[in-house]
């Protein structure tokens, strides 16, 4: 049989001890923090991770809820800002003063710190959700648009000579040739800026929201070391939710674009 799975050829194992061993010298080192050395606000530094653990077994309703909102908001972002940013690597492609003209301020907006835009956007718009999603959105589009770009313009001269001798149209050479070309590339933007979208949306609930990790996350912090382990599992879930995310637009790359070299590759090592 050719076919083995993932666990059963044992890609795993690896893995799997390195967290085993991650997670006994984090549990050691508290340990020694706490009782040997008996430092003030060890549990803040390094909390036990078995703690951390039995939080989430406390309040993993309540962390699975907010969660799910910070996602959602970051997700709405994320698509809105991916739109824009596909559009304006278009436009770009098409017309070289339209780069000339909007590539310099693209460039420009991503030189202000999110930190200090977030309360901007928050107290124009007065909208918690509308305020994660602008920022999120606003996260998204340049990597975006810079990634679809150079895909749209790494499609090889003599591919294009070829279209234009069978008298292609322009929409049919973008179509059936620089978008399947620029997918890769895509993918690639779409790929950091998603972690980056649930980054801004908790952001922009630190600054004032009701509902979100970023609540949670800023409540626990102001109440000292007797919410310690809740405010650390609230940075898990933040941690975590950047990885799904990324995670998501991996497994939408290979259904969309499965050709591509490096997916073959695996698909062809898991055989």
């Amino acid at each position: 049989m050719k076919g083995r799975s993932f666990l059963a050829n044992g890609r795993w194992q690896p893995a799997l001890v390195w967290a085993i061993a991650l997670v006994a010298l984090w549990e050691a080192f508290s340990w020694y923090l706490l009782e040997v050395r008996e430092v003030p606000l060890a549990q803040s530094k390094l909390p036990y991770v078995h703690e951390i653990i039995q939080t989430f077994g406390n309040y993993g309703d309540t962390l699975f809820k907010e969660g799910k909102v910070t996602f959602g908001n970051a997700g709405l972002g994320f698509l809105l800002g991916a739109a824009a940013g596909v559009v304006l690597a278009i436009l770009m492609s098409v017309s070289k003063p339209v780069e000339q003209l909007t590539f310099p301020y693209a460039i420009a907006s991503q030189m202000i710190p999110i930190l200090g835009l977030a309360p901007i956007i928050y107290g124009i718009v007065h909208d918690e959700k509308l305020s994660r999603i602008l920022i999120a959105g606003y996260i998204t589009f340049f990597p975006v648009s810079l990634n679809m770009l150079r895909g749209l313009r790494s499609v090889q001269p003599i591919a294009l000579e070829l279209m234009r001798s069978y008298a292609a149209k322009p929409w049919s050479v973008y179509w059936k040739l620089r978008f399947p070309a620029s997918l890769p590339s895509l993918f690639s933007g779409l790929k950091i800026a998603a972690p980056l979208a649930v980054t801004g949306a908790i952001l922009v609930e630190l600054m004032g929201a009701q509902h979100g990790v970023g609540v949670i996350m800023l409540r626990n912090l102001y109440y000292g070391p007797s919410h310690t382990y809740m405010f650390w599992s609230t940075v898990i879930v933040g941690a975590v939710l950047g990885v799904l995310s990324y995670l998501l637009i991996s497994v939408i790359e290979r259904i969309a674009a499965p050709w591509q070299p490096d997916l073959r590759a695996k698909q062809g090592g898991e055989r």
